[in-house]
């Protein structure tokens, strides 16, 4: 017999949420997420680093519905989890673990915590925790707007550091980019007053979308406000250098503006905003900064206080 109008409709099976799902259908909860899981497996020194070293150094936090998810109620005690109290650094994204490492190693008076979904450099860290005698590092194996929205203590972070983030250059991506309206509010509340959000890229159109997300928000100020403007922007000597119409060594087809900066392409005239920070001491110049130097492009650092 045929169904009535009336008669109920079977539900429809919710997707399935299996390890790294959420990162390949690029949402989770409902929204976009900004990074890609490509890979999660280990082997050789990083399995055997894992094995011996994520007891110790990794935080081991309880799961949601994904393998990178915080579970809402779970808490980190920074002080019990170091032994002391001492101002807490946060990176997020902190790939192979080469600025963290050497940022504890440089400052021992501080601890680190750094946030990554990418679990073999999460055991490149350990391997490098472990090789330098590092006690103020942990790693956690996370999805960043989770650790900020409740993971972290309200006002418990001294330092936000969130180096080259995925610029996620397609126009139709850009929702997937970090750093937003949103993600800027999970990180004001985790920095305490006067707190500081360091962010560095080497694309100008996530440079720029940064600079206006933060220029948006109530909770942040610019420290270097109008700073490196008219021609000291680097803004400007990527507008007239044309560099980034080269992107991984392909030229950008005729009439089409570079993949990384869109509406600003070349010659594009003169940034008057400016707003750049100088170069962050602070951060060791890795392999991937160096090769974005060696393509020519330029890196726009940014600095926040959390009011």
């Amino acid at each position: 017999m045929s169904e009535s109008p009336e008669s109920p409709q079977p539900a429809q099976e919710p997707r399935p949420v299996t390890p790294g799902s959420q990162a390949s259908f690029g949402t989770y909860g409902g929204r976009p997420v900004s990074f890609v899981r490509r890979g999660t497996r280990l082997q050789g020194r990083r399995q055997a680093a894992w094995e011996e070293h994520s007891d110790r150094w990794a935080v081991e936090v309880p799961r949601h519905i994904a393998n990178t998810s915080v579970h809402p109620d779970y808490v980190f005690d920074a002080e019990a989890e170091f032994g002391r109290k001492a101002p807490l650094v946060v990176e997020i994204g902190s790939g192979l673990g080469d600025a963290v490492c050497h940022a504890a190693e440089q400052n021992p008076d501080r601890d680190f915590l750094a946030v990554e979904v990418y679990t073999p450099g999460l055991a490149n860290t350990l391997i490098k925790i472990n090789s330098r005698g590092l006690t103020n590092v942990r790693v956690v194996e996370a999805n960043a707007p989770e650790v900020l929205a409740t993971m972290l203590p309200e006002g418990s972070v001294t330092e936000l550091w969130v180096f080259f983030p995925d610029p996620w250059h397609k126009s139709r991506h850009h929702k997937r980019r970090l750093i937003q309206p949103a993600f800027a509010e999970l990180a004001a509340r985790a920095l305490k007053p006067g707190g500081i959000w360091r962010i560095a890229t080497d694309w100008s159109n996530y440079a720029v979308h940064v600079r206006d997300v933060l220029a948006g928000s109530e909770a942040f100020e610019n420290l270097h406000e109008g700073e490196h403007n008219g021609d000291d922007s680097p803004l400007t000597q990527v507008w007239e250098s044309g560099v980034e119409s080269l992107v991984g060594g392909a030229q950008v087809k005729e009439g089409r503006a570079p993949v990384s900066t869109e509406h600003t392409g070349p010659n594009e005239g003169v940034d008057d905003v400016g707003g750049w920070a100088p170069r962050f001491e602070g951060r060791i110049l890795t392999s991937f900064e160096n090769k974005a130097h060696e393509a020519g492009r330029l890196i726009f650092d940014l600095c926040y206080r959390r009011r």
